[in-house]
């Protein structure tokens, strides 16, 4: 089974899962990507919303476990094949929220390309973009390394 292991620097890192951990709390009662299912009849669409809110929060739960103790030991979380998946979703639900609330009155183009402008933002915003570009990167990590179906697909 592949394996990555990322080391990552904790003064960086510390900070922002304060807000990973606000925002996995935030999203506890609510999906990341709200669906509409109009064509499903009221009981099949309270089913459905449950069962995925449901799989949200244990991924996000999940994803959360991986900054426990030995992190903060050793600095390094450690992905595989048998959770690549999940944490894939779980940092997408999280970077929607993120969008969504702290991240919500910047441009798209000033989100995908940084720059100057996060420069201007106050703290918070900063702190959020900072966040939002290190759930990218490790879903980048996991894609590239781990998940062949997704570059196959």
């Amino acid at each position: 089974m592949k394996r990555i292991e990322v080391k990552l620097s904790l003064p960086v890192v510390a900070p922002l899962l304060d807000l990973i951990k606000q925002a996995v709390d935030d999203l506890g009662g609510r999906l990341a990507a709200p669906q509409q299912l109009q064509d499903l009849d009221e009981e099949l669409r309270a089913a459905w919303k449950h069962e995925l809110l449901s799989e949200q929060n244990d991924e996000c739960r999940r994803f959360l476990a991986l900054f426990d103790r030995e992190f903060f030991a050793s600095g390094t979380v450690a992905f595989d094949e048998a959770n690549a998946e999940s944490m894939l979703r779980a940092c997408a639900a999280i970077r929607l929220r993120l969008r969504a609330r702290e991240l919500a009155d910047l441009p798209d183009q000033v989100i995908e390309s940084g720059g100057s402008a996060v420069a201007q933002l106050g703290e918070p915003a900063q702190k959020a973009f900072m966040c939002y570009v290190f759930l990218a990167t490790l879903q980048e990590l996991i894609i590239q390394h781990l998940d062949s179906a997704i570059l196959d697909g």
